[in-house]
Order: C-alpha cells, then sequence, then structure tokens
C-alpha cells in the first residue's frame, strides 16, 4: 500500500482547523467537542471550512470573533 501525502494548502487547512477550534473553545469557555457541536450547528464549521485562507492571515482572536458572529447570525446564543 502506497502512503498518501496531503498538498500544502490541504495541510495548512487542516492545521488553522485543529489550531482555530481549541482557539474558539478557550475563547467561549467550552471544550474542544462543545465548540465543534457549536460550530456544526450555527454554520460556523461551514463558515470556516469555506474561507479558512482569509481568517488564518488575520489575528486568531479575530479570526474566532468572526466565527462566533457568523453563528450568532445563524441562530446561535450570544
Amino acid at each position: 500500500m502506497g502512503t498518501k501525502v496531503l498538498d500544502k494548502q490541504t495541510s495548512d487547512k487542516v492545521s488553522f482547523i485543529a489550531y482555530i477550534i481549541p482557539a474558539f473553545a478557550d475563547a467561549y469557555k467550552m471544550n474542544i467537542q462543545q465548540a465543534y457541536f457549536f460550530l456544526k450547528k450555527y454554520g460556523g464549521l461551514d463558515f470556516l471550512m469555506q474561507h479558512w485562507w482569509p481568517l488564518h492571515t488575520d489575528n486568531a482572536i479575530w479570526a474566532v470573533h468572526d466565527i462566533y458572529t457568523i453563528c450568532h447570525q445563524n441562530g446561535g446564543p450570544r
């Protein structure tokens, strides 16, 4: 069996998502599983998957805030 190697962009995307979900959890006093399900339920995960590139160039605090804003606009609690 051969091994598959992720291209750089996919690797960068996975690394950023693996970083930002725990950062979101810390910012909003959740554990990582709660943060994941919150993001999934309120559209933050879809937003993150689609817009990870510009989000990763911003300060993590602002990226987390932007993701939270999307969740709130999609019915997430304040």
